[in-house]
């Protein structure tokens, strides 16, 4: 009897199929942006986790702070404590921390001859591709005779390097940087390996030059926008904190005057604030399937009005009220599982064309298509409920003589 009710509830879907298709996209819509969100969420996660990881495991942060004088407006600007001098302090009372990298930027205009390019200038030392993990792929990186004499030495990502210089060798060649207004010559003594868009933008488009050379010629200021740095093997990331928080407390007086963050606080962050935004959205996309719930209720209400006489006939050659039930009920589970069915299929090739566009690894979260799918079925067994019951509460020699 089951399977002869099933039979019977999907032949009545397929008397109109263009009514079902539209009672199911509800449905399909639903499952389909759910399953897409969750997943292309967690794929972008999964990204920029690796851009952070792929940095290194040993990493901290120290930027600027803010200290507010009154009225909450600040007596100065919070970068004004960070200077050059700090690297070898922190470098000598901090046993914990080695290889501090200082770093300032700021846009720039790269010309060459009636060639031009706008691009980001990096001031920072040599310690940056240790630090990093990025190295020249020619030439050399800055050196300390660079940052001691503060030469005009610069080092060009992989795309300045072929959109300025194409098909020339650049290393050797001098190169006008247009900052604020004002044209300085550089040598190019290096060409960084390509590596794509990170967390800060894409690193192929930046070029490098001696902190001192930023803050001597450039800014004409002696300081920088922030620190970063990698603890001591043997040295946790938290002793290490600890001990350039105590540093910093000292020198400054003011815990509100920098902030530290670890590479942990940042994938910690980046966790709860991917999670929190999937799990909004995916909400959002979940009041479809409602909207869809009510479709296949709509639907099904009209499907027992115009089959009344159908279920007269069989109430009279003896079906039960639970056969008419099952009957409707399992209409309203095939709508709702069918189209639960093509939206996974949706889903699935949505975040497979965003995370191919993206250039971001596919992760298909499998909680997901499973919430999605449950909650499409549980939708179509509450909303056809109340069309089965009414269904079966007919009177077999008023649906008779229905017209």
């Amino acid at each position: 009897m089951i399977f002869e009710t099933f039979r019977i509830a999907i032949n009545g879907l397929k008397t109109n199929k263009l009514r079902t298709f539209l009672s199911m996209l509800g449905i399909i819509i639903g499952v389909g942006a759910v399953i897409a969100i969750v997943s292309i969420g967690s794929s972008a996660r999964e990204e920029v986790t690796a851009q952070i990881s792929s940095l290194g495991s040993d990493l901290l942060w120290v930027t600027p702070g803010f200290s507010a004088g009154r009225a909450t407006r600040m007596e100065s600007d919070p970068r004004e404590n960070f200077t050059l001098d700090i690297i070898q302090y922190i470098d000598d009372y901090s046993p914990g921390v080695t290889n501090i990298v200082p770093e300032v930027s700021s846009s720039v205009q790269l010309k060459r001859g009636d060639n031009t390019l706008n691009s980001t200038v990096v001031g920072t030392n040599e310690d940056f591709t240790t630090v990093n993990i990025y190295y020249p792929a020619r030439g050399r990186f800055i050196d300390q005779d660079d940052l001691d004499q503060s030469r005009n030495s610069i080092v060009l990502g992989s795309n300045v390097a072929s959109e300025l210089f194409p098909g020339i060798d650049p290393i050797g060649q001098r190169i006008r940087l247009n900052y604020q207004g004002r044209n300085i010559n550089f040598t190019i003594v290096g060409i960084m390996e390509a590596k794509g868009q990170g967390v800060i933008g894409n690193l192929d488009r930046r070029v490098y030059i001696p902190v001192t050379t930023f803050t001597n010629k450039l800014s004409k200021q002696n300081f920088v926008d922030l620190y970063y740095a990698q603890f001591t093997p043997g040295f946790s990331s938290q002793e290490a904190r600890n001990q350039i928080d105590y540093f910093f407390f000292q020198h400054l007086g003011d815990e509100n005057l920098y902030n530290i963050m670890s590479q942990d606080q940042i994938l910690g962050v980046l966790d709860e604030v991917t999670g929190t935004l999937s799990l909004m959205l995916g909400g959002i996309a979940g009041i479809s399937l409602l909207v869809g719930g009510i479709g296949i209720m709509n639907i099904m209400l009209v499907s027992v009005t115009e089959r009344t006489r159908e279920i007269g006939i069989r109430k009279a050659l003896g079906a039960k009220k639970r056969n008419i039930l099952g009957q409707f009920l399992l209409e309203s589970l095939a709508l709702s599982s069918i189209g639960g069915f093509i939206g996974i299929g949706l889903g699935y090739s949505g975040t497979y064309l965003v995370t191919r566009i993206g250039n971001w690894p596919l992760v298909l979260s499998p909680v997901a298509v499973i919430l999605a799918f449950g909650f499409s079925l549980a939708i179509g067994l509450f909303f056809g409920i109340y069309p089965a019951v009414k269904a079966a509460r007919l009177d077999p020699v008023d649906s008779l003589s229905y017209e």
